[in-house]
């Protein structure tokens, strides 16, 4: 049997986080009952006229800017015409062609085992959403159409493709939502549909130039299923070319129950959905001061920030990634590293301990800045250790107390008196002769047991290294 190369496109649907709907001022919310959030305008009644949202047009270009496009100076919307239950208009009012759309010809840079990838971008443009078709109990379907009219941009990679493998797949959508998240355009929740992937999946024999013909996955809403859906798609069209079948163009759905795809419809050519230019929306024009001033405005992106935690903080790539998954936690760090504590010291602090105390929930947290980095300096300069660290940040948890005053009104100050941790490692030899036997007779992994039983001792004030070493020079002699 041939063996095979993957091509993936990706088209990705996100709904920005807009007050109200694109042409009209209906609210833009997540669930509620069916068609109470529409008017006349998003429901397409003759006579009604729609009027752009400034904000939802700002959201696009200031991720065009992020995605590294050339920005258009003129554009204009055009209708997508097609008949479809959940299009209450008959057509889509949407952006088309190459260089009409707000922001074209970009690119995304993605981790890989180089480094870093450029996945290119074909273009990124402002459309409205369709309803939702609901399967009703009693059989039959309903449609709500809450969801029409809201602002959807789409952003589309380009041909041929960058992406070759559900790896790679999975790894351009965790890196465009974190971007879309980050510049405040988009939540992110894919289990609510506000962001959705669409990839358009091809495989052609290894060696070939020719691409192979490609199938369409439709509304995928989580980087797994993205993942699972490419790697299917693959081997499915692999097994329909060993079986000298040819691949069928076409729309596929699929169900996460099986881990399957399955026919939807026959995928539609472009000329099918006779684009021409929106008659009721007028011709739009951004000058390059304008464009300047939304570049101006952007933060710092997640993957550049992590390169540069990676190199300025020696953080790993692991706690880097963590760190900027969330704006406010990265800038929770950042305050932290401000205020003088060591980085890595606060990394351990954040993605340790107060992240579990943080998802456990339960309570609000009082924990500040302030607090991590005057923890963080309590460790770094060997007041306190890591197990008494623990203890102090559950308490100014709950409390809202500076580590600092936990430590100093309850005494739990590191002790490194030599003497006195003397002391106390001859008392735990002396109280556990058969660990120590099994040390001298070459099982060194009891060591830990005895270092453990010092430091339950001393209540865990103990410095941890002192008396590892003492234990050693004691166990030895």
């Amino acid at each position: 049997m041939p063996s095979y190369v993957t091509s993936v496109g990706m088209e990705v649907h996100a709904e920005l986080l807009t007050e109200s709907k694109m042409f009209c001022r209906c609210q833009v919310a997540f669930g509620g009952e069916p068609n109470t959030r529409v008017c006349p305008v998003c429901l397409g009644m003759p006579g009604t006229l729609p009027v752009p949202n400034k904000k939802a047009i700002v959201m696009v270009q200031r991720t065009a800017i992020a995605l590294n496009c050339t920005m258009a100076l003129e554009s204009v919307f055009h209708r997508k015409n097609y008949f479809y239950p959940d299009l209450p208009k008959g057509y889509q009012v949407t952006q088309y062609g190459e260089t009409n759309p707000f922001g074209y010809k970009g690119w995304l840079e993605i981790p890989s085992k180089s480094g870093t990838r450029k996945v290119h971008i074909c273009r990124v443009h402002l459309e409205e959403d369709t309803g939702k078709l609901i399967h009703l109990p009693g059989g039959g379907s309903g449609i709500d159409y809450n969801r029409a009219g809201v602002p959807l941009m789409e952003i589309v990679t380009d041909f041929p493709p960058d992406i070759d493998g559900a790896e790679s797949a999975k790894e351009y959508l965790v890196q465009l939502r974190a971007i879309l998240v980050w510049i405040g355009v988009c939540d992110g929740k894919m289990e609510e549909g506000s962001l959705r992937c669409e990839p358009n999946i091809s495989i052609r024999p290894e060696g070939s130039d020719e691409y192979g013909t490609k199938t369409e996955l439709k509304n995928l809403n989580s980087f797994r299923s993205v993942q699972l859906g490419v790697e299917f798609e693959a081997k499915r069209q692999a097994a329909v070319l060993d079986q000298g079948q040819a691949v069928i163009q076409e729309t596929r759905g699929w169900n996460e129950a099986t881990l399957s795809s399955y026919v939807m419809r026959a995928k539609e050519s472009e000329a099918d959905y006779r684009y021409f230019p929106d008659p009721d929306l007028a011709p739009m024009k951004f000058d390059v001061s304008y464009i300047e001033e939304l570049r101006n405005s952007l933060p710092e992106l997640p993957l550049a920030k992590s390169n540069r935690y990676q190199i300025e903080h020696g953080l790993s790539a692991y706690d880097a990634a963590v760190l900027v998954g969330d704006r406010a936690w990265s800038e929770f760090f950042e305050d932290c590293v401000s205020q003088g504590s060591e980085p890595k010291t606060v990394c351990n602090l954040m993605n340790g301990d107060l992240a579990k105390l943080v998802n456990e929930g339960g309570q609000a947290s009082k924990i500040t800045p302030a607090h991590i980095a005057d923890l963080a300096i309590l460790i770094t300069k060997g007041t306190i250790n890591s197990k008494v660290a623990k203890q102090v940040l559950d308490e100014a948890f709950r409390s809202g107390e500076m580590p600092s005053k936990i430590v100093e009104e309850k005494g739990l100050t590191q002790v490194s008196d030599t003497r006195f941790i003397s002391e106390t490692v001859q008392k735990v030899l002396e109280a556990n002769p058969d660990p120590v036997a099994q040390f001298r007779q070459g099982k060194e992994n009891v060591l830990g047991f005895l270092v453990g039983q010092v430091l339950k001792e001393t209540q865990g004030r103990a410095n941890p290294s002192l008396v590892q070493e003492e234990m050693r020079k004691q166990l030895t002699q």
